[in-house]
């Protein structure tokens, strides 16, 4: 595993995609060594937030050194990210995170992934990387669907995207796509598949490791957890797990050092 380390990143562009969502690209050498499910901490430059911000990582382009962060506003370190423009510079820290395993999806496979309100850009770098069939489910509170266009592309062998695929579209509100939840999608065009990736809120989460228990496959979830150092040294993001951790002897794992993706199976949500 690379070696983390912090360096300032250059602003490439940043436009918003929705109310409160903002499309940042950083020029960095970090991009070399992201993997989908993973994230960076971005440093305000505000001294008085005192701690950096965990974003996951929507896309990475190693070859033109470029990451691309999809985020919502939700405080003051996030709103001071909404200002930066081209040329800026923002410190960051990264890689972190373990991602999510693409070799437990074999060519021949389906794979269902699923992303819900904030927990949908970091399906995107997921969708490029895999090489076997994709069926996509994403969730929205209403018809402001960022990112579809750039789904549509991953399953149609756009955006150097790998494999095949579909999209499906849900929104809270019904108008546009299945009215609820990604659950009710996957029931309303009766998905199936051998395998399951998930990225949201944690209710979604719930549902999402009772509906693979059931349907007898595996399922990958990345949890969404505040943070604080990102380097698993506060223990200020632990969750619950069914076994017993070797070292500490305790049912815990960190979600930033030993997450954020986990086998369903591993954490009691």
């Amino acid at each position: 595993m690379a070696q983390k380390r912090k360096e300032a990143a250059v602003v490439v562009n940043q436009q918003a995609l929705a109310p409160g969502i903002y499309d940042l690209t950083l020029r960095t050498g970090l991009a070399q060594e992201a993997r989908c499910g993973q994230f960076v901490a971005v440093y305000p430059k505000d001294k008085s937030t005192l701690l950096p911000r965990p974003i996951s990582i929507c896309e990475a382009d190693p070859e033109a050194g470029t990451l691309r962060l999809v985020y919502r506003v939700a405080g003051k370190g996030t709103g001071e990210f909404s200002g930066l423009t081209a040329g800026d510079r923002v410190d960051i820290l990264g890689i972190l995170g373990n991602g999510f395993p693409v070799e437990q999806a074999r060519p021949d496979m389906t794979a269902l992934l699923l992303g819900g309100g904030i927990g949908v850009p970091p399906i995107l770098q997921l969708a490029k990387e895999l090489s076997c069939e994709k069926k996509i489910v994403a969730g929205y509170r209403d018809a402001q669907c960022f990112l579809r266009e750039d789904f549509e592309a991953a399953v149609s062998g756009g955006q150097n995207a790998k494999g095949s695929g579909a999209v499906y579209v849900a929104s809270e509100d019904g108008s546009v796509g299945t009215k609820g939840n990604v659950m009710d999608a996957i029931a309303e065009n009766d998905i199936r598949a051998d395998i399951i990736y998930a990225c949201g809120p944690m209710p979604m989460l719930r549902a999402v490791k009772a509906y693979a228990e059931k349907q007898g496959i595996p399922a990958y979830i990345s949890l969404e957890e505040r943070m604080a150092c990102g380097v698993g040294a506060c223990l200020g993001c632990v969750c619950k797990t069914t076994s017993v951790d070797p070292h500490s002897h305790v049912h815990n794992a960190r979600i930033c050092t030993d997450g954020p993706v986990f086998e369903a199976r591993e954490v009691d949500i």
